[in-house]
């Protein structure tokens, strides 16, 4: 089932996802937004490394931080909690209005 979802930043940016779930595992995921990776190539990376994860907050924060700092990536105006809280969201507002 595809789930989307979309996050202004306190103060931030806007994060945008659109995520395909099977059973709350990420089948697959893409972000948009106007917030900025450096390298912007992480971003694909990070879509990649997010697949076969379970939608659970807490878990994608701190996979997300993981992929950030081993792949060295900079983030500006948001933060690896707020791209969790996004895939989140998505899930749980479409959940919640089917």
């Amino acid at each position: 089932m595809l789930y989307r979802a979309q996050y202004k930043v306190p103060g931030g940016k806007l994060i945008k996802v659109q995520v395909t779930l099977s059973d709350a595992t990420i089948q697959q995921i893409q972000f948009t937004g106007d917030f900025f990776l450096h390298p912007e190539s992480a971003l694909v990376g990070l879509e990649e490394a997010l697949i076969g994860e379970q939608v659970d907050e807490t878990s994608l924060s701190e996979r997300i931080d993981a992929f950030f700092r081993e792949q060295g990536v900079q983030v500006i105006g948001c933060s690896a909690q707020d791209f969790a809280h996004v895939i989140a969201l998505a899930f749980s507002t479409t959940a919640s209005s089917s």
